[in-house]
């Protein structure tokens, strides 16, 4: 009897500690599912060159997410590190392209603006008593406003001698994996091994405590929010030397997944918990859901509620393991035995990874290849019907070609287009379609599947500096200056006008707003009264044209980008639209033809998206197949009005 009390008493006992082993890494135990999982569902995801993708990119979120943790750990929060890791490395490429800063001077003022913008935060919170949510959103829109004011809105190329820390070392290595590894243990430092990172423990566990102990609590804070722009700073210059340039409107959004990865990591937004090592993990759960979500061909929409459940499911464990009371050790507090302990954990969460993933591998027979041949498409965003259009004659002509078409959504972000990208020739594709977010930002990854002798389309917009084996491509610039006469004429030669133009930073907004500037030359009797962005969005266009007719209650013609936006103008406009005010958009999507047909729009500058579509297919299997293809196939640009809307197809 009492064998059997001691037997059942060791069973439960190691029960309970594998419970509690899962509980204290639970980060550790969700990555190590995921690649699993991963392994077993896409045979193209346990390759050597998807994973060092994987860890390319994570990069620039797990450097961000280490600046975070610095401020999570002390309880507060950081909104702005994108928009200051934008800016430092806009001020990079600035200085030293088109001033002739030397490079080495250069990296020290896009270091220094981080750090300037981290003590405005950490000044604004410690004096000035905001809240940090408050002062760091305020951040954000300073630090995107003022990139986009150094940068004019267009990308900078990136001086040659710092865009290295975008290759590979021995044709193999990435420096962005290595530079996060180098960060990580930066961070790992300060927290474990430094007064300062003592501090933001004593801070984040009871701030008036930490005070009342003599710590300078307002010092510290300047301290650690400067910390955090320094690592938003290197985050930027790693992200544009992956892009060969500094985006203006680059790194928007990744303060969202910084945060993430922290929290996933097993840090407490609460304060006083949090390690180096868990931020990596967090930022490479990110990392392993988005490559294996877009190697499965899932939805970028999809993507991100998966990621929200994620981050959901984190902080629920979070709260599990405090009330089991399973407390995450301080980096640095745990005594010599402890962090044996944890070392001996991840060593032993790596032989097992590495045993199961082994035996999943056979389920593929290292084989995934597929009877059709299979094309990617990366489209730039599927939030324009433009684009929704493009991917309609895509696939349907995929489908009478027999092809297996995969498309993703890269929602404007040419760092997660890069991605993609990347993505589709590690698995091996026959063929690519991309579509830009930025014709710069696009050719490293071109030129990598150039590398692999995988053919290249480009649509809708071209890339620069790399190779590809068609574009299929209507002129935006000649578009633009058809859209500028359309409306000229309508007016007989004379009016007051206003454009609405595209996102900022984008090469579809550049490049049509030089064709309206074009075009509008021959009509000197017309004069331009403003032009503001819109971000090619219908509510934007809506709001600017409601400012815009404050100002200017006698404008009598509108230029828009887009269609979306030409809409929300109509919108403004009211009654005035179509009778003393002409509107003219640009895309020819269904939402405008239909307008133009109530004649609310005069005319819509019509693409024919779907052809764009139709015809890349076409000729990324004649690529494929080794035919002859056009290196420029042009779809010409058509103005549709109420006279021949009934007969245009699109």
């Amino acid at each position: 009897m009492a064998a059997e009390t001691l037997k059942s008493g060791t069973g439960a006992g190691g029960a309970a500690a594998v419970r509690r082993l899962l509980l204290d890494n639970g980060a550790l135990t969700a990555l190590i599912v995921l690649v699993i999982a991963m392994s077993a569902l896409s045979g193209d995801f346990l390759t050597t060159d998807n994973l060092l993708n994987v860890g390319v990119q994570a990069a620039v979120t797990a450097i961000l997410a280490f600046g975070v943790t610095f401020v999570i750990v002390s309880a507060g929060i950081d909104l702005s590190v994108g928009s200051v890791a934008a800016l430092s490395a806009t001020v990079l490429a600035w200085s030293a392209t088109q001033h002739g800063v030397p490079v080495v001077l250069a990296v020290v003022l896009a270091v220094a603006t981080g750090i300037a913008a981290g003590l405005v935060n950490g000044f604004l919170i410690a004096y000035g008593k905001l809240p940090p949510f408050i002062a760091t959103l305020a951040m954000l829109s300073v630090a995107r406003g003022l990139s986009l004011v150094i940068s004019e809105g267009s990308p900078i190329a990136f001086p040659d001698s710092v865009s290295h820390l975008g290759d590979t070392l021995g044709g193999w290595l990435p420096v962005p994996v290595l530079v996060m590894i180098v960060m990580g243990l930066i961070a790992a430092f300060v927290l474990g091994r430094t007064y300062i990172g003592r501090s933001m423990y004593a801070i984040g566990g009871n701030e008036e405590a930490a005070r009342l102990s003599g710590l300078r609590v307002k010092k510290q804070k300047l301290a650690i929010y400067a910390l955090s722009g320094v690592f938003a700073a290197a985050a930027g210059v790693v992200l544009a030397s992956r892009l060969s340039s500094a985006q203006p409107q680059a790194a928007d959004g990744y303060e969202l997944d910084a945060i993430a990865a922290v929290v996933i990591g097993g840090a407490s937004l609460a304060g006083g918990t949090g390690k180096a090592s868990g931020t990596l993990i967090g930022a490479l759960i990110l990392a392993v859901l988005r490559n294996g979500l877009n190697l499965l061909s899932v939805s970028a929409f999809w993507q991100q509620v998966v990621i929200g459940v994620v981050i959901a499911l984190a902080v629920l464990l979070d709260t599990v393991r405090r009330k089991a009371g399973a407390t995450p050790m301080a980096a640095g507090t745990g005594s010599g035995g402890g962090r044996s302990r944890q070392a001996a954990t991840y060593g032993l969460a790596a032989v097992v990874t590495v045993a199961i993933v082994g035996a999943t591998s056979f389920l593929h027979g290292g084989n995934s290849s597929s009877a059709n041949p299979r094309v990617g498409l990366a489209l730039s965003t599927l939030n324009n019907p433009f684009f929704v259009q493009i991917q309609s004659g895509a696939k349907a002509e995929a489908k009478k070609l027999g092809v297996d078409l995969t498309v993703t959504d890269a929602q404007n972000d040419a760092s997660q287009q890069a991605n993609q990208l990347q993505n589709f020739t590690s698995s091996g594709l026959d063929s690519i379609i991309v579509n830009p977010v930025d014709s710069d930002a696009a050719s490293n990854s071109v030129k990598a599947a150039d590398k692999a002798k995988i053919p290249v389309i480009a649509v809708d917009r071209g890339v620069n500096k790399a190779t590809v084996d068609a574009l299929v491509a209507s002129d935006n610039v000649a578009g633009g200056e058809l859209a500028a006469r359309t409306v000229a004429e309508k007016l007989g030669g004379t009016g007051k006008i206003v454009i609405l133009q595209g996102q900022a930073g984008t090469s579809a907004a550049r490049e049509r707003a030089e064709g309206f500037a074009k075009g509008l030359k021959a009509y000197p009797g017309i004069q331009v009264l403003a032009q503001q962005p819109a971000d090619f969005d219908r509510t934007k266009g809506l709001d600017v044209m409601s400012n815009l007719l404050q100002a200017h209650p006698d404008v009598q013609g509108v230029i828009a980008a887009n269609d979306e936006m030409a809409l929300g103008a109509i919108k403004a406009l009211g009654s005035k639209a179509g009778k003393s005010v002409q509107v003219v958009g640009f895309d020819g999507t269904p939402d405008g033809l239909t307008a133009v047909k109530n004649g609310t729009l005069y005319a819509s500058v019509a693409q024919q998206p779907s052809q764009l579509g139709k015809i890349a297919v076409d000729n990324a299997l004649k690529a494929l197949e080794g035919k002859k293809v056009e290196k420029t196939v042009k779809v010409p640009v058509k103005v549709v009005t109420q006279e021949n809307v009934a007969g245009f197809t699109g």
